[in-house]
C-alpha cells in the first residue's frame, strides 16, 4: 500500500474535496484522482462519495481515515530516522503572516529550500489565523501573544512595540496618559483583541474601541499616519515613522508587555524533524536566540 495513496486520501478527507486537497498538495487533480482509484481499488470499498457539493466520507472512508492519517505519521517518522543527517525531503506547508511574512521569514524558508533541495516548502503568507489541522497546514509562524489553544508552540524571539499616534491626531484628541484613558481614544485594532500594559510588575489589559480595524499591520500604520486614532504596533513597523516625527510614541509610562515569535504546531508527543529544523533556521536568520520552549 502506496503512503503517497495514504496521505492524499487524508487530504481529500480533511479537504472536503478533489480540488482543495491538490492544491495543498501542490499536485494535479487528475494525479490526486489516480491515487484515490488505485487505493480504494486495491482496498476493494469505496472510501468517497463525489457529490454535487464536493467529497464525503463513506462509512468504510470514516473509518480508514485515522489509521491512513497514523500509518502516513508513522512512515514520516521512519524515513527522517533513516536518511542521511541533516537531509530533509517531502513536503512542508507553512502558514505565515502577511505583515511579517515577506520581509522577517521569507529570507529563513528560501534558506531552507537551498538546504534542502530535496524538502519542498508550500508558503501561505495570510494574517488570517488558520486552522492547521482543518486547513492541512504542518505549522504555522506566528507574532504577538498567543491564544489559549491545544496548539504546541516554540517561541523564536521577542517582539517589543509601543503605542503610537500622529501629531496631528494628538493635538485635536490629546494623548492617553493611562491604559483606563485609551479607551476615550479611536484604537486602530485588528478586530476585537484585547490591549495589554505593564504597570510596574503589574499587567493591564483593557478592551478598547475603535471604527477603523485591519488585519494587516501596514494597513495599521497608514490608518495611524493619517491620524485616525491610536494604535499598538512592533517596533520594527513604527520606529521609523517615530524617528522621522510622522508619529509618536505615547503613554511610554505604560509600556505593552514583549510579545514574541513563534512556530505553532498542531498537537502531539514530538514535532516532526522539518519543524523543528524551521524553528531554529528562523532562530538563526533572525540572528537573536532567546529563551525558548515548547508548551501546550
Amino acid at each position: 500500500m502506496d503512503t503517497e495513496d495514504l496521505r492524499t486520501f487524508v487530504e481529500v478527507a480533511d479537504a472536503g474535496g478533489v480540488s482543495q486537497a491538490a492544491r495543498r498538495l501542490g499536485v494535479a487533480k487528475s494525479i490526486v484522482s489516480r491515487r484515490l482509484f488505485r487505493l480504494e481499488a486495491e482496498l476493494g470499498v469505496q472510501l468517497l462519495a463525489r457529490t454535487t457539493r464536493g467529497t464525503v466520507l463513506t462509512e468504510a472512508g470514516s473509518t480508514f481515515r485515522d489509521y491512513a492519517a497514523r500509518i502516513s505519521a508513522e512512515a514520516d517518522v521512519a524515513r527522517e530516522t533513516i536518511l542521511p543527517e541533516g537531509e530533509l525531503r517531502g513536503r512542508l506547508r507553512v502558514s505565515a503572516p502577511l505583515t511579517f511574512g515577506p520581509t522577517h521569514f521569507a529570507p529563513a524558508l528560501a534558506e531552507m529550500a537551498r538546504r534542502h533541495p530535496r524538502l519542498s516548502i508550500q508558503t501561505c503568507y495570510t494574517d488570517r489565523f488558520v486552522d492547521l489541522v482543518g486547513e492541512g497546514y504542518d505549522c504555522a509562524i506566528r507574532v504577538g501573544y498567543l491564544q489559549d489553544s491545544n496548539l504546541v508552540a516554540r517561541r523564536i524571539k521577542p517582539v517589543l512595540g509601543k503605542l503610537v499616534a500622529s501629531p496631528d491626531y494628538i493635538r485635536t484628541h490629546g494623548a492617553p496618559q493611562t491604559p483606563e484613558e485609551v479607551l476615550d481614544h479611536e484604537a486602530l485594532m485588528q478586530g476585537t483583541e484585547a490591549w495589554r500594559f505593564m504597570d510596574g510588575e503589574r499587567v493591564v489589559t483593557i478592551r478598547p474601541q475603535g471604527r477603523f480595524k485591519a488585519d494587516n499591520g501596514t494597513a495599521l500604520i497608514a490608518a495611524a499616519l493619517a491620524g485616525l486614532g491610536v494604535a499598538w504596533l512592533p517596533d520594527d513597523f513604527v520606529d521609523e515613522h517615530v524617528a522621522s516625527g510622522a508619529l509618536v510614541a505615547v503613554m511610554p509610562g505604560y509600556p505593552p508587555p514583549p510579545a514574541a515569535i513563534y512556530v505553532v504546531r498542531p498537537p502531539g508527543p514530538n514535532p516532526a524533524r522539518k519543524i523543528r529544523v524551521l524553528s531554529e533556521l528562523l532562530i538563526e536568520c533572525l540572528n537573536r536566540g532567546p529563551e525558548h520552549a515548547d508548551r501546550r
